[in-house]
C-alpha cells in the first residue's frame, strides 16, 4: 500500500485510541464494517473519501484535519 495511506491508518489509530474507543465502536460511530476500520488502520487498504468522511465525522473532526498527515513519518 503506499504511504499515505498507512499515514492515514496511523492517524485514524491515534485518534480512535486518544478518544478510548475500539475497532468495533468507531465502525459503529461511523457506520462502516469493524473490518473496513482494521484494514485502514493496518495501511492494508485504501479508503473511498466517502468512508474517511464518515470517519471524520465520527471523531467529530473536520476532515482535512483526519487527512493531514504531515507530522507523520513512517
Amino acid at each position: 500500500m503506499s504511504n499515505i495511506c498507512q499515514k492515514i491508518g496511523l492517524k485514524i489509530k491515534l485518534e480512535r485510541s486518544k478518544r478510548k474507543i475500539s475497532q468495533e465502536k468507531l465502525a459503529e460511530l461511523a457506520n462502516v464494517n469493524k473490518n473496513t476500520i482494521y484494514t485502514i488502520e493496518a495501511g492494508t487498504s485504501v479508503p473511498s473519501i466517502v468512508t474517511l468522511e464518515k470517519i471524520a465525522l465520527a471523531f467529530g473532526i473536520p476532515l482535512p484535519d483526519l487527512v493531514d498527515t504531515a507530522k507523520f513519518e513512517l
